[in-house]
């Protein structure tokens, strides 16, 4: 009978937790079991018993009881590695990790570079001077300057935060201040030059500052689309796999730049975020320190990113350290829908009307 490595996986209740387990269970590879928490009792993840051995209910990351009650599930369970995926997570598991160190392995990087990429007006002052950081400006929501140098239209988001957080295509002063109103919550925003180009992300692996695994895809369409005023809702509906390797050359040179400004190496997974300009040269909008929801299509495609993210740290001696970079078959796309298993298959096959 095998042993199973016991994993804990934080944050069960979001799509990108669940399709990181999902990926592995699919794959066949039975040497792992998962333990999940998740701060919110409606999270769906915590009532998956088929993914999920046991599951517990935690408080958030920046309560004071959060460390007490995780310690306790590691102990119990004789956690080998924790799945760290909510970026506010992986910011206090970076802080932890610095302050006290961890209660279990977990593939973290340094505090300081992780503050950094998490903030989307960081990482645009930290690489403003590469050719592949857009034309942009911040300002707070309470003091939006008389004039801004972009010319309109251009893209507004908050400096922080996913899903597409007050994301919008701004075409005047007015519908500028309309939208400033409406979103008070957000503190600062950070408005940058219209791309009109493919929407592109790069998914990179990263052990002691050197790259492992590497995938790309275009984002078409999003789940949900049409309740989001900027129709992005952060949760792909329609892709498609493409192998772009340039992809892979400027996330790698964004990443290195980022972490040898903070003199320290990166650990883990980095999805960094693109969308072309009307010169279809790609320019990074974020970096994300953690992999996105459509994971598990990348692995139904044959880049299964989360088992070698766990093989990576669990199974050093049968894990290659070689870099491998997943391509795909020509044509090659993926759905998706809520509460749907990802279907992939190639675009030609996509009905036709009369067919």
């Amino acid at each position: 009978m095998v042993n199973k490595k016991n994993i804990l996986v934080t944050g069960v209740g979001g799509p990108t937790p669940r399709s990181f387990v999902r990926s592995v269970i699919d794959s066949g590879n039975n040497d792992y079991n998962f333990i999940g928490v998740d701060a919110n009792p409606l999270a769906i993840g915590l009532y998956d018993s088929a993914s999920y051995s046991n599951t517990y209910l935690v408080p958030k990351a920046d309560d004071e009881r959060y460390w007490a009650e995780v310690a306790k599930i590691i102990d119990n369970h004789q956690i080998e590695f924790a799945v760290v995926l909510p970026e506010v997570e992986v910011v206090a598991w970076a802080k932890r990790n610095e302050q006290e160190g961890l209660p279990c392995k977990a593939f973290i990087s340094d505090l300081l570079a992780t503050e950094a990429l998490v903030d989307k007006k960081k990482i645009h002052e930290l690489l403003e001077n590469k050719s592949y950081i857009p034309r942009y400006c911040t300002f707070l929501n309470d003091k939006k300057p008389k004039e801004l140098p972009l010319d309109y239209p251009f893209w507004v988001r908050g400096t922080v935060g996913s899903s597409g957080l007050g994301s919008l295509k701004i075409n005047s002063d007015k519908e500028l201040e309309e939208w400033m109103r409406i979103n008070p919550r957000i503190k600062e925003f950070i408005a940058s030059e219209f791309l009109p180009g493919r929407n592109l992300a790069c998914k990179v692996i990263y052990k002691d500052g050197k790259i492992l695994r590497s995938a790309c895809a275009e984002r078409v369409t999003y789940i949900m689309s049409k309740v989001a005023p900027s129709g992005i809702t952060g949760n792909t509906s329609f892709g498609r796999m493409i192998n772009d390797k340039k992809l892979v050359e400027i996330a790698d040179n964004a990443i290195g730049s980022i972490f040898n400004l903070f003199k320290t190496m990166a650990n883990g997974v980095f999805t960094v975020d693109f969308k072309e300009n009307s010169q279809g040269q790609p320019m990074i909008t974020e970096i994300n320190v953690r992999f996105v929801a459509f994971i598990s299509s990348m692995a139904k495609a044959g880049a299964n990113l989360p088992l070698d993210y766990l093989e990576a740290n669990l199974k050093p001696k049968s894990f290659s350290y070689t870099y491998q970079h997943y391509e795909f078959l020509e044509g090659t796309i993926f759905l998706r829908d809520v509460d749907e298993k990802p279907v992939v298959m190639n675009e030609k096959d996509l009905l036709a009307m009369g067919s």
